[in-house]
């Protein structure tokens, strides 16, 4: 089974474009709005050294930005 998290906000469009590619491909995530959530925003800030979005944990391993191939790279 995968762990896939995906850090968004409501205004980016490479968030959606990463939502839509993992629901077309039947790709189970959750879903955490770093624009809502000020508290998460910062863990993911001090995991990552990193402030853009979308950013990715794939069972593991951080992808930032809208980046099919290394998601893919990452699933089990």
């Amino acid at each position: 089974m995968n762990n896939i998290t995906v850090y968004t906000t409501n205004t980016c469009p490479y968030c959606t474009m990463l939502k839509n590619f993992l629901d077309d491909k039947g790709i189970a995530y959750k879903e955490i709005n770093v624009q809502q959530n000020p508290i998460e925003a910062q863990k993911l800030v001090d995991a990552t050294g990193q402030m853009g979005v979308p950013q990715s944990n794939v069972n593991g391993h951080w992808v930032l930005g809208f980046d099919p191939n290394s998601v893919m790279a990452h699933l089990k």
